[in-house]
Order: C-alpha cells, then structure tokens, then sequence
C-alpha cells in the first residue's frame, strides 16, 4: 500500500477511479491491530488503490475532512466521496470489507 507524500499528492488521488483512503498513525493501538491484515485487503480488491494516510503528517487535511477517529476509511471516485467508514472504534477485516462492497 502506498503511503501520501502531499496534500497535492491527496487531491490528485481523489480524481482516480476508485480510491481508499486509509488514515493511520503508528501510536494508534487500532491502527497496529488491523494493519497486518491490511495487504490481504489490498489484495483482494485489485480494482481499488489504497492510500495510508499519517494522521499526524496530515493533521490538517483530517480536520477539513473531519476525521476525529482511526483507524478510518474514506473512499473517493472521480473527484467524489463515495464513502466513508469514519468512527474512533476499533474495525475488524469483514467490517472494512463490508464497507468496500459498498463502493
């Protein structure tokens, strides 16, 4: 999974076909918990690009897309948000997959 380099990075993405964004820090216990399934995920859905995002590199962009919680998922195609699974709760694999179905 790529990581973001920019905010010019983040803005290009958001104009692909079906994007993931997945933010994330490296103190988040959550975080640590689900991101060894992550490349599974990944995998199972060549037709997605999944992004990690560094909450705290990109403090700012989580504020404008309010997201208070990770670990948490925002998906984007064409210029628009089509999803997003956005809560301070832990998630589990068949719940993030569900999210993605829904895409």
């Amino acid at each position: 999974m790529k990581k973001l380099a920019t905010v010019e990075e983040f803005d290009l993405l958001t104009q692909a076909d079906k994007v993931v964004f997945f933010f994330t820090a490296d103190w988040c216990g959550d975080c640590t918990i689900i991101k060894p399934v992550m490349p599974e995920i990944v995998e199972s859905y060549p037709e997605v690009q999944f992004i990690e995002v560094d909450r705290d590199r990109f403090i700012d962009l989580c504020g404008e897309l309010a997201i208070f919680g990770i670990p948490s998922f925002v998906a984007f195609e064409k210029g628009q948000e089509v999803g997003r699974f956005v809560s301070k709760d832990r998630k589990t694999k068949e719940e993030i997959e569900a999210f993605i179905e829904t895409l």
